[in-house]
């Protein structure tokens, strides 16, 4: 895929009594920004996220990966079990906090917007895209746990769940919830791969699935 210039750069998302850290990207043109939501022990650089996001990007869609936690929290965090990266409700916050964000600032008022998210940071979309039914205009979902999320039935947006073939367990929970969601909805299983889809060929199969999923649902009209 052949890129398109537009500005990138670090910014700072306002969300509640903290200032979250983000990497903002806008090609030249863009009509879409897609939130990324990053699962439990990730952040906005996770390989895998941003990989996918290059992908979008090379398409003309603008994106915003962000950590859902303070550097603080998180080394509160990891110092005990279940902390706040399994905080399905304090996430969903965050992210509806960033949807705000991004509808308020110039380079993305006017663009449409989705959600990708994996593990817990799916639930976590799921959830803001349910507060915010009138912004969130398609979700994708990578190896998530949409079974997490607690106002699932609530989701207006058209919802894309990929998982991979031999991740049975999330798969199971996958085809669980799809049986709760309410909006238009798809199943994807990419054969082979497990839950990180580091098989090859695996994470190319996700992005080309996220890009047509959100051309489709995110462009102008659509």
């Amino acid at each position: 895929m052949t890129g398109r210039p537009g500005r990138e750069g670090a910014v700072s998302v306002p969300a509640g009594k903290v200032v979250l850290a983000g990497d903002l990207t806008v090609p030249s043109g863009a009509q879409a920004v897609v939130l990324f939501a990053h699962g439990s022990g990730s952040s906005r650089f996770s390989p895998r996220h941003r990989y996918v996001a290059r992908q979008l990007q090379a398409v003309g869609l603008a994106t915003l990966l962000m950590d859902l936690l303070t550097a603080e929290e998180e080394r509160a965090s990891r110092a005990q079990p279940g902390g706040l990266r399994f905080d399905v409700v304090l996430l969903a916050e965050r992210l509806v906090a960033a949807i705000d964000w991004l509808r308020s600032i110039p380079p993305t008022r006017s663009l449409r917007l989705g959600c990708f998210g994996a593990s817990t940071g799916a639930a976590a979309a799921l959830d803001a895209a349910a507060r915010r039914p009138r912004e969130v205009g398609a979700i994708v979902s990578r190896g998530g746990r949409p079974d997490l999320a607690r106002e699932l039935e609530a989701v207006r947006a058209p919802t894309l769940l990929i998982v991979g073939g031999a991740d049975t367990a999330v798969l199971r929970l996958n085809r669980e919830a799809m049986r709760r969601l309410r909006s238009e909805r798809r199943l994807e299983v990419v054969a082979g791969a497990t839950h990180l889809f580091e098989e090859p060929g695996a994470l190319e199969r996700v992005a080309e699935l996220a890009v047509d999923w959100f051309r489709r649902h995110l462009a102008a009209g659509s």
